[in-house]
């Protein structure tokens, strides 16, 4: 019991020092570069919340990260790495744009179309590197990363060859199939916030359900912690393999739908990688994982990146400074994490002893 608590005490402590020192490390990073910390933080907490306007953006940036947060942690709660998100997400944005230009119906059935071609699109670029794994024992890793590129530059070459409307993007989708809120985006001065946050809300607590819930989810998590003794007990590991990357993949694809339905409303061709699957992981891994942790953290990524802007316009700090802080902070979560693992080895020792 008292390890139990240990741990979840641990689970809280480790993020929250993390940030304290990613932040100490910035102000110490402005001060050399002539810039006033507390004029800088002033100014990003200002771009975070300062105005309705702020803090619409804040809840919007949020929403796909929840996803990709998501997506990195069902996979890592059942013993995988998808470091693929990225690629996840940008099927599922391409689909669910195609579905929401190709499709005419009432918005009750064309939405959740839209939103499920997503996350189904999602779970198939999901299901391959999880059936190479289970069948080949090919690594995840290698598979996830190269399917990634496949992602972007297939989608980019058929909206090029089918779909180009005007510039590098297709045509705006179908209102029908659209996450847009005026009720939204007049309560925070014309925000790009949509009811897109509400369904990445109601998407933590699924993964919640479903891991720890669910008779499935037990099966998921067993095989991730010990696939010999799961195999023992009669649970086909090759099939929960397959089944926890798809999923991982649709949580995924699910974001995607949420920048090309609710954002954008439009795909477009991309020069270069959207970085939020990749920001997932830090996402994911800042959050420990937990549903609730995801979303707290989603809201503090989302937040930096929508306050950089005004670091720089206000306290003529550069952009590349989040970055950093960000990078910081991930850090600090790792070393962390090896510091306890040292710990737990040295008291093993000593117990052996």
């Amino acid at each position: 019991m008292m390890n139990a608590l240990k741990g979840k005490a641990f689970a809280i402590i480790v993020p929250l020092v993390a940030i304290l020192f990613g932040f100490l490390a910035g102000a110490l990073i402005m001060l050399l570069s002539g810039t006033n910390p507390i004029t800088g933080y002033g100014a990003l907490i200002s771009g975070i919340v300062g105005t309705p306007y702020d803090f619409g953006e804040t809840l919007q940036r949020m929403t796909p990260l929840i996803f990709s947060g998501l997506a990195v942690a069902f996979a890592f709660r059942t013993g995988l790495l998808n470091i693929g998100v990225e690629g996840q997400l940008i099927v599922g944005w391409f689909t669910s744009v195609y579905v929401g230009l190709a499709i005419e119906a009432p918005m009750v059935i064309h939405l959740p179309l839209a939103i499920v071609a997503g996350a189904v699109a999602g779970a198939l670029w999901g299901f391959v590197p999880g059936l190479l794994k289970a069948r080949f024992q090919v690594h995840e890793v290698i598979v996830t990363i190269m399917m990634n590129y496949i992602a972007m530059h297939v989608t980019n070459s058929l909206i090029r060859t089918y779909l180009l409307d005007s510039g590098q993007r297709t045509s705006f989708i179908n209102p029908t199939a659209s996450l847009e809120s005026p009720f939204l985006s007049e309560l925070t001065q014309f925000s790009r916030l949509h009811w897109g946050f509400f369904v990445a809300a109601a998407a933590c607590v699924l993964m919640w359900f479903i891991l720890w819930k669910t008779r499935k989810g037990f099966e998921l998590r067993s095989v991730g912690y010990n696939k010999n003794a799961s195999l023992y007990a009669g649970m086909s590991v090759n099939s929960n393999i397959i089944l926890s990357m798809s999923v991982s993949g649709a949580f995924a694809g699910a974001g995607g739908a949420m920048v090309g339905l609710g954002t954008y409303q439009y795909a477009n061709i991309l020069p270069s990688f959207t970085n939020i699957g990749f920001d997932g992981i830090a996402v994911a891994l800042l959050g420990g994982s937990t549903s609730v942790g995801i979303f707290l953290s989603s809201f503090l990524f989302g937040g930096l990146q929508q306050g950089a802007n005004m670091m720089q316009s206000q306290a003529g700090v550069a952009p590349e400074l989040v970055e950093i802080i960000i990078a910081l902070i991930i850090f600090f979560v790792a070393s962390s994490y090896v510091i306890r693992w040292a710990l737990g080895r040295l008291q093993s020792r000593k117990e052996e002893k």
